[in-house]
């Protein structure tokens, strides 16, 4: 399974981990599913009360959808759906309201996004990296950037998503403007965000969980309009899968870590 969930009945934690650290956890159809019915399951397990999500190695916490995934995806002709699998990857989308923490080595990229976006907050090793590759392959970046709006400045998503592959965002630069909140020396996230999130857990549930949904009612209207819009300007403004794989078997150098 490339889906881990290891659960500590003493604290109250559930471990998520992506596993697929040979392919940089990215996400297949089926781990897409399968993590779907994992935040779903969460809600009935009353032992669970604080939860924390990582990926599988020191590389990557998630570079987004496997690609070879996502052409196998058929999409309708109408520029007002679209069948995108990540859409219900994270807690929220999946009506889960018990804490979620991001324990981030590695890139953290694209996709990954629709989990940072859900999570209550980030814990990043200094080895973390974030970036946003749409628009250097001819795609929109649209649910990335609104998942991201809650994390991040205006100035600081537009830049990463504009500039694309050429820029990286640095693990100190994302906690200097509050992506992360908490930095930890390489291969230490995971300890940190379980130690945070045991405290959480400690906690009655019920106030915790009270508070995740003030939170999350802060701009929950303005989130869902702009979620609703982003499958219109997603149609409209890619380029055909064939010129996107051009563009991927082209694009190639460095990039800039700020």
């Amino acid at each position: 399974m490339s889906i881990r969930v290891e659960r500590d009945e003493e604290t109250g934690v559930a471990v998520v981990t992506l596993d697929r650290p040979e392919k940089h956890n990215a996400v297949t159809l089926a781990m897409a599913r399968e993590l779907g019915a994992v935040w779903r399951g969460f809600r009935y397990e009353d032992g669970v009360r604080a939860i924390v999500v990582t990926g599988a190695g020191d590389r990557a916490f998630c570079t987004g959808i496997d690609r070879e995934d996502a052409g196998r995806i058929p999409q309708p002709s109408s520029p007002y759906t679209i069948d995108d699998p990540l859409l219900t990857l994270g807690p929220k989308a999946n009506d889960l309201w018990k804490p979620v923490i991001a324990a981030v080595e590695g890139m953290a990229c694209g996709g990954a996004f629709y989990l940072l976006g859900e999570a209550e907050f980030v814990v990043a090793g200094e080895n973390a990296a974030f970036f946003d590759p749409h628009t250097t392959y001819g795609m929109v970046s649209a649910f990335e950037t609104v998942h991201m709006a809650r994390k991040m400045p205006y100035g600081e998503i537009a830049r990463m998503a504009l500039m694309g592959t050429a820029e990286r965002v640095s693990a100190r630069r994302a906690y200097e403007t509050g992506l992360v909140s908490e930095l930890t020396a390489p291969g230490g996230a995971l300890d940190a965000a379980r130690a945070a999130a045991a405290v959480i857990a400690s906690h009655p549930t019920e106030a915790v969980q009270g508070t995740v949904r003030a939170l999350w009612s802060v701009d929950g209207a303005a989130r869902a309009q702009a979620l609703a819009h982003a499958p219109h300007l997603v149609t409209l403004g890619n380029l055909p899968p064939d010129r996107q794989g051009e563009l991927f078997t082209r694009r190639s150098g460095g990039y800039r870590l700020r």
